[in-house]
């Protein structure tokens, strides 16, 4: 077996769900569990949130929905985007709540609940300033009162995201929470009461407790990464990943020496150079190597050594201390006293945290704790 592979603890994750539960009450918590739980797994750690308090889950598409329920979960599970009007039949099938918020979307779910003969739960989605999807709160009322018009459907929620929350000084946030609690106004006067309000994110969920309403969706908090730098430290979060290979081959090399595609690296002294099995077909980014990517060994921080190849990545170890082919290394979590986040991967990319866990390849085996 290819010695590569991913920890995910699932104890981690169940501390996390419990934490942001504690934390948003009386709010609900919904534990996004989409793109395979951000690369950790998604029937695992959905079968650890809902144990762990979460009283809701969240996808992306219909096939993630319908995985959790051939699973056997039985939790509600709204789905984030609007499913296309042929995909409704499925949602149905599956009892998952979509979100709605084009006119289409609204005839698809009517008509493949009156082919059921089911009353289909709907959230809808308002867009308050993210302009990705979701109505234009102007359209909301209408969608509202055509949903209570229809024997086959029923209002469930009432929904937005928030598009720069993980800035915690950033004004547009308490825009947006103004502009949500308007449009909740104008329902409530409309005649709509009974349904679920959520507007936070896990950046919301931390920083902005007045965003917090009936439910909060947390995604990247519940695998111990905090949103963003500003909000690391806010919360005691356990990371749930370690990325773990070992070492394949050692070689000495003479000062001079240039290592891997395009020469961008030069050893600058006489070295060991450590070749570990993982590469960018692993989601372990080939600029890594030329952006002052490192790696743990021996309990020691050691730079990748020129650009990272498909399926291979060379490290500079210098010749303090001897290294040797079956040598631990770790590329994301903690080894002795020193850690390597996503947070400082992400930095180093210039990109965020949740990418660098959702781009785990699929050759990275998931070994859960």
């Amino acid at each position: 077996m290819r010695p590569t592979w991913a920890d995910i603890s699932l104890t981690a994750v169940a501390h996390n769900v419990g934490l942001l539960a504690e934390l948003a009450r009386p709010a609900e918590l919904c534990a996004v569990v989409k793109a395979d739980a951000y690369g950790h797994g998604m029937i695992p750690v959905a079968r650890t949130a809902v144990d762990a308090g979460a009283a809701m889950l969240a996808v992306a598409l219909v096939d993630e929905g319908r995985r959790l329920r051939e699973d056997g979960i039985e939790t509600p599970i709204l789905l984030l985007s609007e499913p296309r009007p042929n995909e409704f039949a499925e949602v149905v099938e599956h009892r998952l709540i979509p979100t709605v918020y084009q006119g289409a979307g609204l005839a698809g779910a009517a008509a493949a609940a009156a082919a059921a003969g089911v009353c289909l739960p709907v959230q809808v989605k308002v867009d308050t300033g993210m302009t990705r999807v979701g109505a234009p709160p102007a359209e909301v009322l209408m969608l509202a009162d055509a949903i209570a018009e229809r024997d086959t459907l029923e209002l469930a929620g009432v929904w937005t995201h928030c598009a720069v929350a993980d800035e915690p000084d950033n004004p547009f946030t308490a825009y947006q929470i103004e502009q949500f609690n308007h449009l909740l106004s104008r329902l409530r006067v409309a005649g709509h009461h009974d349904f679920r309000r959520h507007l936070a994110n896990s950046a919301v969920a931390m920083a902005h407790p007045a965003g917090r309403f009936d439910m909060v969706r947390c995604g990247i908090a519940i695998y111990g990464i905090p949103p963003s730098p500003a909000l690391a430290g806010c919360l005691s979060l356990q990371p749930a990943m370690t990325l773990r290979t070992e070492v394949s081959m050692v070689k000495t090399i003479a000062a001079g020496t240039p290592v891997s595609y395009g020469h961008h690296y030069t050893a600058p002294a006489e070295t060991q150079l450590a070749t570990i099995p993982i590469g960018y077909a692993d989601g372990w980014t080939r600029h890594l190597g030329v952006s002052g990517g490192e790696v743990l060994i021996g309990g020691r921080r050691r730079p990748i050594a020129g650009v990272v190849t498909m399926d291979q990545t060379m490290v500079d170890c210098g010749l303090e201390r001897p290294v040797s082919p079956g040598d631990e290394v770790i590329l994301l979590g903690r080894q002795g006293d020193d850690e390597i986040t996503a947070t400082e991967i992400a930095e180093r990319l210039g990109t965020v945290a949740y990418e660098v866990v959702c781009n785990l390849g699929r050759r990275v085996t998931l070994r859960y704790q």
